[in-house]
């Protein structure tokens, strides 16, 4: 089954995810409960909540990275683009084409930055349908989007790990943009940066808002307020509130939640 972005199903196109009903269990440990809710397309949303309340769980689902581990088991369905991704048809490699993620360190390969970028594209790609002025092409429109370009054309072959920290998380964000993917998440993605690459990659997120529906864990209040549109507090496996980032953050519905944002626990 391959994603073609044009939703699929009872979805509107509103929404690029929707969950009904979803709980995840690691061996015996439930982790997710009972967690429906819809993400909208297009927008920032960022998960909040304490150690251990399910966002990361949550966030890893949506590519079904989680299964990795033997002892992990779901009920419920996620729907992406309308499909849901458990049905028996959905490939998981065209899945993760779709549903890219940056984790919370950067990660580039040890290659150069030309071949980190290019790297998805000739995995997924038969060789001979690759030309180099093809490649080229796609190495300067990721690392443009990235805002890499300008400082890194002529760095092509540099090793990527020799970058620094912030231009290795870009070119993270870059070497998932050859594959169209249609939802990008991101896992702390600034918890190993200082605060002017946090501002950096904070900025990179909203030039790429609206083209992408992008999905950020973070434990910083003041980064989820300042650079999410909607926000999803999670609290003990259990989705609390979703809502507006601005409503959530100054009236939350939910007294839990407002605990949470006003320091009481977490």
């Amino acid at each position: 089954m391959e994603y073609t972005g044009k939703g699929q199903g009872s979805v509107s196109n509103e929404y690029a995810i929707e969950t009904r009903g979803l709980s995840l269990w690691y061996a015996d440990f439930q982790a997710l409960i009972n967690v429906t809710t819809r993400i909208r397309q297009g927008l920032i949303t960022a998960l909040i909540g304490p150690s251990g309340c399910g966002k990361t769980t949550l966030l890893r689902c949506f590519n079904r990275i989680n299964e990795r581990y033997a002892y992990v088991r779901t009920e419920g369905e996620i729907l992406i683009l309308g499909k849901n991704i458990y049905d028996p048809d959905v490939s998981l490699v065209e899945l993760r084409k779709a549903v890219g993620m940056v984790f919370q360190r950067p990660n580039p390969m040890p290659i150069s930055v030309y071949e980190n970028v290019v790297f998805g594209l000739r995995l997924h790609t038969p060789r001979q349908r690759l030309k180099k002025t093809e490649l080229d092409s796609v190495v300067e429109s990721a690392l443009s989007e990235v805002g890499l370009w300008k400082d890194l054309k002529d760095r092509l072959n540099t090793r990527a790990t020799d970058l620094q920290l912030e231009q290795q998380q870009k070119l993270c964000i870059a070497r998932l943009l050859p594959l169209k993917p249609e939802v990008i998440l991101m896992d702390e993605p600034c918890s190993a940066l200082d605060i002017e690459a946090t501002r950096a990659v904070e900025e990179q997120m909203f030039e790429m808002r609206g083209r992408y529906t992008i999905l950020i864990v973070t434990h910083n209040m003041a980064q989820a307020r300042r650079a999410s549109d909607e926000c999803i507090f999670m609290l003990l496996g259990e989705l609390i509130e979703h809502r507006r980032t601005e409503d959530l953050f100054l009236t939350p519905e939910d007294p839990k939640t407002a605990e949470y944002i006003e320091g009481r626990y977490g």
